[in-house]
């Protein structure tokens, strides 16, 4: 069955449709949710306006932003008959206003994109020539280079498959699905701010199928007021809450264990004993042809723990 996690506003939240309503529906529908976004806002829209693919709606969610992102959503709706703005009264953070945008949707294709990133001009017509090229798929995704701050590319990001999602989250920032992934998902677990699209994806892929384009689709950017930064330390936590809940559908040894050494070894803020030791009950000799990367790893956060140990009993005692 289904988990649900449509987002039902409390009394006295506002969704307030400001502008940009189209007649007909058209074929997909982009949500993008923005809370003070406006540094990048105005770049973000117009790569999806600029899209090869012409049949689409962009639903704006402004959640409760302060700044100018509302003035600059009003402007490309007025512009741009295809933009929708919802307005949410109060903020109800990412997840929510994603579930906000796609309750209004009106596209058979989902899909949406940050305030601060940029699409490719073929995005869409890659994705969508995907999904139409595969019926039986239910998720189209793709690669995407890494940007600063300035725009300037410093990394590229190669995505998939979708059968080794437990390692990590490997969909990336490009992507399009079909309305009934969303349906069947019941959207955007709201509990889960910071994981909520890797979330999403691990319970999509106990369903559907993926398709992976080995092409370059999105500019997803780094720079210091991204919400990954801000929220690393939760992150981290919730990843490893919903990677022990995944596990549950784990009958293959082998996997569990794969999954738990992968996760334990790739934690930088914690030594994540728990999933280092659960690895090695479950296939202790896979664990042991392991022992130098385990090894590595406890030395790092030793010595992290060490440093961090003196530089409190420096503040005391300076």
């Amino acid at each position: 069955m289904a988990m649900e996690f449509h987002d039902t506003p409390a009394r006295g939240d506002e969704a307030q449709v400001d502008a940009g309503w189209s007649v007909s529906d058209p074929r997909v529908s982009i949500v993008l949710p923005v809370h003070n976004g406006a540094a990048y806002l105005d770049q973000a829209i117009r790569s999806i306006r600029s899209q090869t693919f012409r049949d689409f709606e962009l639903i704006c969610v402004d959640d409760g932003s302060t700044d100018e992102t509302p003035e600059i959503l009003v402007r490309h709706a007025r512009s741009d008959c295809r933009i929708r703005v919802i307005t949410n009264r109060p903020n109800k953070g990412l997840p929510g206003a994603l579930n906000t945008g796609f309750a209004a949707a009106r596209g058979s294709l989902h899909g949406w994109t940050s305030d601060d990133n940029i699409a490719r001009p073929q995005m869409l017509e890659r994705l969508v020539a995907a999904l139409d090229a595969n019926p039986d798929a239910g998720i189209a995704h793709a690669n995407y280079s890494v940007i600063d701050a300035a725009g300037a590319v410093i990394g590229f990001q190669k995505v998939g498959p979708a059968s080794e999602i437990l390692l990590g989250n490997r969909i990336g920032a490009a992507f399009l699905y079909r309305e009934q992934v969303t349906r069947s998902l019941g959207g955007y677990d709201t509990g889960l701010f910071g994981v909520e699209d890797y979330d999403f994806w691990l319970r999509a892929a106990r369903t559907f199928r993926f398709v992976t384009l080995d092409e370059d689709l999105y500019l997803y950017r780094r720079h210091e007021g991204s919400l990954t930064d801000q929220r690393a330390r939760t992150i981290h936590r919730l990843v490893g809450q919903i990677i022990r809940r995944e596990l549950a559908h784990v009958s293959d040894p082998g996997m569990r264990a794969k999954v738990l050494l992968e996760h334990g070894l790739a934690s930088r803020l914690e030594p994540r004993l728990g999933m280092l030791w659960r690895a090695f009950t479950v296939r202790p000799l896979f664990v042991l042809a392991k022992v130098p990367a385990v090894a590595r790893h406890l030395i790092f956060h030793l010595m992290r723990a060490t440093v961090a140990r003196v530089q409190r009993l420096t503040r005391r005692t300076g």
